[in-house]
């Protein structure tokens, strides 16, 4: 199959998973309000579907292709993955857009998701629905509803940053496309892996998309507007998979290292950013909603096991 067929499938499939993060948008078509139960069981399931992935797929594609002895590549890729995301995370953190600033004569009612529950000065306001809830409305909601190009052009690169792990597991996971092996998919033999990334992530986009609408939604703004700053939240996650794919496409010898860094990214998001999400989005919930998010954990990790057969 030709290269430029083969980025075609990779960007399509890093485009349904920014897609579906404005699946989490939509319930606000036909509901008031969103369950913060739903919310938390969906931040469950993705954390166990990544999680499983990573370590019976990632991990174990790459411990494959690594020659005999011990993993360094690999090793190296996982602590790379791990330190690219705390790097991240840090850089998003200290950035400041002026979206509060800006916002003059508010009301308290727009007021209020500055500051965290117990009436604190607000942190750092983070990317892509991270930290909703205790550091505010995440940034692209509050700069999509302003409407400043320039704000959003700025947010895009931010966003580039923060969605890039995710969409290296994507493109590494499409290495072996068009070998024996795969699923067949509109007559492509697709990797079974590729296949569980791109359901994986696609699935944790969802809750993240309902963080960003949430505070649009009180803002008064359009359900489609809505709809469209979740999805525009993930858009480089296509971009970044395109990036990993052709780059383990011509430098196999360092497919084991591609594979680390997206299951350590991957790990690495769940327990600091999925999990501690899931809590406090669960903060109203008997036992902080632990019980939600142990059973979608559960039940991403039962929907996951063909991996282990992979």
């Amino acid at each position: 199959m030709a290269l430029a067929e083969n980025l075609v499938i990779v960007f399509v499939a890093g485009l349904i998973t920014a897609l579906a993060t404005g699946i989490g948008a939509l319930p606000f078509f036909f509901v008031d309000d969103f369950s913060d139960r739903w919310n938390v069981g969906l931040w469950g399931i993705a954390s166990g579907i990544m999680v499983t992935v990573s370590v019976f797929g990632l991990v174990d594609e790459g411990l494959a292709y690594a020659s005999s002895g011990f993993p360094t590549l690999m090793v190296g890729g996982l602590l790379t993955g791990v330190v690219l995301v705390e790097v991240s995370d840090r850089i998003l953190g200290s950035v400041d857009v002026g979206t509060s600033a800006d916002r003059q004569g508010e009301d308290e009612h727009d007021r209020e998701y500055e500051y965290d529950h117990e009436g604190a000065e607000p942190n750092e306001t983070r990317a892509n629905g991270a930290g909703y809830g205790r550091n505010g409305p995440p940034i692209e909601a509050t700069v999509f509803a302003e409407g400043d190009l320039r704000k959003l052009v700025l947010i895009l690169g931010i966003l580039t940053i923060h969605s890039f792990p995710e969409g290296v597991a994507i493109g590494v996971s499409f290495a072996e496309l068009g070998l024996d092996g795969g699923m067949s998919i509109l007559g492509l033999s697709i990797p079974l892996l590729a296949v569980f990334i791109t359901v994986a992530i696609s699935i944790h986009n969802i809750p993240e998309g309902t963080a960003i609408a949430i505070p649009m939604r009180t803002m008064g703004l359009s359900k489609w507007r809505m709809v469209g700053a979740a999805i525009f939240s993930s858009l480089p996650q296509p971009i970044g998979a395109v990036i990993a794919f052709v780059f383990v496409s011509w430098a196999e010898a360092f497919l084991p290292f591609g594979f680390g860094f997206a299951a350590g990214a991957m790990v690495y998001l769940v327990v600091t950013e999925f999990i501690p999400e899931a809590l406090e989005t669960g903060a109203d919930l008997p036992n902080r909603g632990r019980h939600e998010l142990l059973v979608g954990f559960g039940a991403g990790v039962v929907a996951m096991l063909p991996v282990l057969f992979v």
